[in-house]
């Protein structure tokens, strides 16, 4: 109970208080609360966790329900269990070129809030033998924060000379392409990956999708630009054994044009590639750095 996780706790305490999960519920139900039994049931498995206000609400009733002392259930939710949405920056502190993706966004008719945010994402960037970025792979988990997201925009920014109309993306897995909108004279790309239904508030997916690139000129760093904070991200840069960097460093930046800050050196291993782990994400903007011979 004092160190968590919260699923564990409350299965903790539903198995100290000998009370089935209908019995839970109809207590709850007395208290003027609801939730459902299949709702209680992925809480004590970790499936899913409370995060609107009237799931938070039913935590506190459950601290009531199975007699423990108050906020032993709710402080095992940490800082998100405060706000069902969690803080975010805007797209035009992440990307410098942001009139194009605004633009891009636009006519999409995207709202400014999407609606998701990151829990796992893990990314491999390609480089060739051209110092050239080939491709770019991303296995994505994301949740939403509201109910009735169907959709997740995936933006993709070229090195200089990229040639947007040349720039494929793939939907790998549980999503498909929808449209797609180019701004050529700044290399950005704004791609719908379409769900197979919507998504109601704490759900989650899972999405795979691959750019495929190569028309740009020698690359120099891969940067991702986090609107919300939270989650875990993986980034890996894999270089062609042809063309192998000299030195490579990770770095953040609180928006696209503030200086770099958390530098620290990367070693390049015997496969040719270098990673980040980043285990909790803050808004701003994160990547990786490299020089040539």
């Amino acid at each position: 109970m004092r160190t968590g996780p919260f699923s564990a706790a409350l299965r903790a305490a539903l198995a100290a208080r000998g009370l089935a999960l209908h019995r839970v519920q109809h207590r709850l139900a007395q208290r003027g609360i609801r939730v459902g039994v299949t709702s209680l049931s992925y809480w004590q498995r970790g499936v899913r966790r409370p995060e609107r206000p009237e799931s938070l609400r039913a935590v506190t009733a459950l601290e009531e329900v199975l007699k423990l002392p108050p906020h032993a259930l709710t402080r095992l939710l940490g800082p998100r269990a405060t706000s069902d949405r969690p803080p975010a920056r805007t797209y035009r502190t992440l990307l410098e070129p942001a009139a194009a993706l605004e633009s891009l966004l636009s006519s999409l008719a995207a709202p400014a809030d999407g609606g998701l945010h990151t829990v796992i994402h893990y990314e491999h960037v390609h480089i060739g033998a051209r110092r050239e970025l080939t491709a770019r792979d991303s296995q994505h988990v994301v949740r939403a924060h509201r109910d009735g997201v169907d959709r997740y925009l995936a933006i993709h920014h070229g090195d200089p000379g990229c040639d947007t109309d040349q720039v494929r993306v793939r939907g790998l897995g549980n999503c498909r392409v929808g449209r797609i909108r180019r701004h050529g004279a700044s290399g950005v790309i704004v791609v719908e990956l379409l769900f197979d239904g919507q998504l109601r508030a704490g759900e989650t997916a899972v999405l795979g999708y691959r750019f495929e690139d190569g028309t740009g000129a020698s690359s120099h760093e891969y940067v991702r630009g986090f609107t919300y904070g939270g989650g875990q991200y993986v980034l890996q840069v894999g270089f062609d054994r042809a063309a192998l960097p000299v030195h490579c460093r990770r770095f953040a930046r609180p928006s696209a044009t503030a200086p770099p800050e958390s530098v620290a050196d990367l070693t390049l291993n015997a496969h040719g590639s270098v990673h980040l782990v980043e285990q909790q994400i803050r808004p701003g903007v994160l990547g990786i750095t490299w020089e040539w011979d």
